[in-house]
This record gives C-alpha cells, structure tokens and sequence, in this order.
C-alpha cells in the first residue's frame, strides 16, 4: 500500500512542476550583441553576356520647336552702289497744260450794271445784265457770275447807287470773301466795295445779296460790277 502511494506520488509531482513553471514565466531578455562578420563566400560563376537595348543620352533627341524672334539688329554698313537698271517703261501721258498767250498778253475784264429799277432778289447772286465791257464774254450775265479764264490776281469792285439799306457778299465759289454794308442817311446815296484775288481756271466771283438789297439799276443811278486781271500766273 505505501509502495502505491509513492509511486502516485513520483508521477503526480512532476506534473504540477510542469504547471507551476508556465504560470511563473519571466520577462525578455535583452538583445544579444551582434555576431561577427561571417567568412567570404566563393567566387560565383560567369554571367550571361548582356545586350544593348537602350543607350541614355549618346541617342539624337527629336528637333525641338523653334524659339522666339530675337532683336532686331543694328543696321550694317551700307554695301557698294550697284550697277544702274534698265531704262522704266514710259509713263502716261500728263493732264493737258493751261493755254500759253506766246508774244500776246493776257487779258481780262468785264464791267457790268443792273439792267433793272428793281431790287435783286433776296439772299440770291446779283445779275447785272447791261454789258460795258465784257471780253471773251467771262462774265456770264444769265448766271451774274465771272468764270475765271486766265489764272492770276484779280480786282473785283462794285458801285452801288442805294435808296435803302444794302449789305452784299463776294464770293469766290462757295467761300465768302468778304462782306460790305451800308444804311441809308440820305434820301439817295453810292456806296462801294472791292477786293483783289487770287483766282485759278473756272474758278467763279460773284456779288450775292442778304435781307438787306437796296440797291437799283437806273439811268440816272446805275449800280456797277467791275473786275480785271492784275498780273497773270
């Protein structure tokens, strides 16, 4: 019967050692210093030879885009004068010239009155129909006007004889050259004006009248347009 009990016992106090050493399991240790470097190993064998697939930048790249337009630069000296061209084809012919007066001089004038006891009408050119002098017929006594022939300065004058109040303008084309006025203080009275100017071929000088057109053409008074070449240019 003991013998029993001790061997129970012999097998039974292993096991609970067994089981009290896992319950009383202790902290990790500290790391290990590292070992020392192991020996070389031998020398491996002979590679495969490579082959050339890609070269880096020995390879010519794609031609880039074109960079911006640099400054103009400074001007160089002027080269050697070339040989003359060929003679240019001949030009057109050029507007015909104004008439020449070879040995003749050159004449204009015209002196011209009202032909009527009436006034002119209003704000409208002055017609002076009675002829004195007239050369080449360049005052045109239908239109009241003068169309210059011969280029050059002009005189211009007028002798009104007035019953009442009178403003008249000159006028060369459409531009005014000047204005003359004058209000009766008399009964009857003359009044006058004049301008020299400088006129081109077909230009026109006429006398036109304003609200003011008390001017008359009689026997007794007449009202005289006058005009003549100074000097031809």
């Amino acid at each position: 019967m003991f013998c029993c009990l001790l061997l129970l016992l012999s097998l039974a106090v292993p096991n609970l050692l067994a089981q009290d050493s896992c319950l009383l399991r202790g902290m990790p240790g500290i790391p290990g210093h590292p070992g020392r470097d192991g020996r070389d190993g031998l020398k491996g064998e002979k590679g495969e030879p490579g082959s050339l697939t890609h070269v880096g930048s020995r390879l010519k790249g794609e031609r880039g885009d074109p960079g911006p337009e640099g400054f103009v630069g400074k001007r160089g000296a002027s080269g050697e004068p070339g040989q003359p061209g060929p003679q240019g084809t001949k030009g057109l012919p050029g507007e015909e010239g104004e008439p020449g007066y070879a040995g003749v001089p050159a004449r204009a004038a015209f002196s011209v009155a009202l032909g009527t006891s009436e006034y002119p009408d209003r704000a409208s050119v002055i017609r002076f129909t009675k002829v004195f002098t007239n050369l080449h017929n360049d005052y045109n006594t239908q239109s009241g006007r003068f169309r210059c022939r011969v280029p050059g300065t002009y005189y211009f004058v007028y002798h009104a004889s007035i019953d009442n109040n009178l403003c008249v303008k000159m006028k060369l084309d459409d531009t005014v050259l000047a204005s003359f006025c004058d209000h009766r203080s008399k009964r009857r009275q003359v009044t006058s004006g004049g301008l020299a100017v400088r006129m081109f071929r077909d230009q026109e000088v006429f006398l036109e009248t304003t609200d003011y057109r008390g001017m008359r053409g009689q026997r007794f008074g007449y009202s005289v347009f006058s005009g003549f070449l100074l000097e031809a240019h």
